[in-house]
């Protein structure tokens, strides 16, 4: 059976070609998806396939009950986009002014339905269960893993999969890691209060931004005396605002930033040094630090058993060189909620374009990637299906 699944996929690639420039051409962004998720489940129904609706706001699922005993194996993409405008001049750019996939998503989408409508085709032959996850809200914290976690999505299932397409990353390859994949994200805010005078007469006030400037300073001691040297930190200021005036000190200025870290009690203590190091350097400039932090999405954790599904169905699909080790990275991505849920791994599909002056990075406005890279995501998939079959 397996295949006959994929001769099937490969058939289909005219149609995943369709359904994501079709997806590309009316994005929807995150939290704010209506005709997206409505649009994933009529392509469903039309293969058959039992389908709900709402899944913990605007998520789909999709099931397929195989005719034959086994596993339940999920598979999840993502379908927002981004706050971005389109400039690429192609036929299928985004028509929503200020909106666009810029990220992939609407390759994960495609690439899922391709593999879905493979996998029912054959469904009383399947062994198994496969469950199908489209997700919603992936760029923008709380994200819609969680909602459709608590809503039931993975309910019942054994293993969970996911892939996300790279147009960084050479096409035809599979890029996999066991372990912590992608970071953790928390986001801090600091507002640095002095009082403010004229530029001539600096003595009579408390100069806020001279006080937020040694805190950003201090900040990156956290990384470098803080934190054990072999594990990952980042803590970034990437927003600085104060004053309106050359000649005027201002009373108060703003400092925004994020916190990047794969072990949680290095993010634990991140977030303490950080409101430490913010209030006490303010306090001995004679200003007040008010700190606030907020949570992003926890850091990724692949199970090395499902993992190993993926490197021995990538290099049964696409060759023994296929298969690509690679580092942890700093982006967060919500899949993290899955796998701890249930096993499970994600991995990175290469997607880079032939053209190398076309080779945007995720998050561009000229942001595309080489469509054949849905084929790969869905033939690993329904290969990482048959493996998870076995064991």
């Amino acid at each position: 059976m397996e295949n006959s699944v994929m001769e099937q996929i490969d058939g289909l690639y005219g149609e995943m070609v369709n359904v994501r420039r079709h997806l590309h051409m009316h994005p929807e962004l995150s939290h704010q998806e209506v005709e997206t998720p409505e649009f994933i489940a009529r392509q469903l129904e039309s293969f058959g396939i039992e389908v709900r609706r709402g899944v913990g706001g605007r998520g789909v699922v999709g099931t397929i009950r195989g005719g034959k005993p086994g596993k339940t194996i999920a598979f999840r993409a993502d379908f927002d986009a981004l706050p971005i405008h389109d400039q690429k001049d192609v036929p299928y750019r985004s028509t929503v002014p200020g909106v666009m996939h810029a990220c992939g998503h609407d390759g994960h989408t495609s690439a899922l339905l391709g593999f879905a409508k493979a996998m029912a085709s054959g469904k009383d032959d399947l062994p198994g269960t496969v469950v199908l996850i489209f997700q919603f809200g992936e760029e923008a914290p709380p994200g819609g893993s969680r909602a459709m976690i608590q809503d039931g999505c993975l309910d019942g299932v054994d293993l969970v999969f996911g892939a996300h397409v790279q147009s960084s990353m050479e096409y035809g390859k599979i890029y996999v890691r066991d372990g912590f994949l992608q970071a953790s994200e928390d986001t801090f805010k600091l507002v640095i209060r002095g009082s403010g005078s004229h530029g001539a007469e600096p003595h009579l006030g408390v100069d806020p931004i001279l006080a937020a400037s040694h805190i950003m300073i201090a900040l990156q001691s956290i990384a470098s005396r803080n934190a054990d040297p072999l594990k990952e930190l980042v803590v970034t200021v990437g927003k600085f605002h104060a004053g309106d005036a050359d000649n005027v000190i201002p009373s108060e200025a703003v400092l925004e930033g994020t916190i990047r870290v794969f072990d949680p009690d290095l993010r634990k203590l991140a977030s303490e040094r950080l409101k430490s190091i913010a209030e006490n350097v303010a306090r001995g400039m004679g200003a007040t630090a008010e700190v606030v932090i907020e949570a992003g999405y926890d850091s990724l954790w692949n199970h090395a058993a499902a993992m190993d599904m993926v490197r021995k169905a990538a290099r049964k699909e696409l060759g023994d060189e296929s298969v690509v080790e690679i580092d942890p990275i700093m982006p967060v991505e919500d899949f993290a909620y899955y796998t701890q849920k249930v096993p499970g791994a994600f991995f990175f599909v290469g997607a880079k374009l032939a053209d190398e002056a076309l080779a945007y990075p995720h998050h561009h406005e000229n942001f595309d990637f080489d469509e054949k890279a849905m084929l790969h995501a869905a033939k690993v998939f329904a290969a990482v299906y048959f493996e998870a079959q076995e064991h």
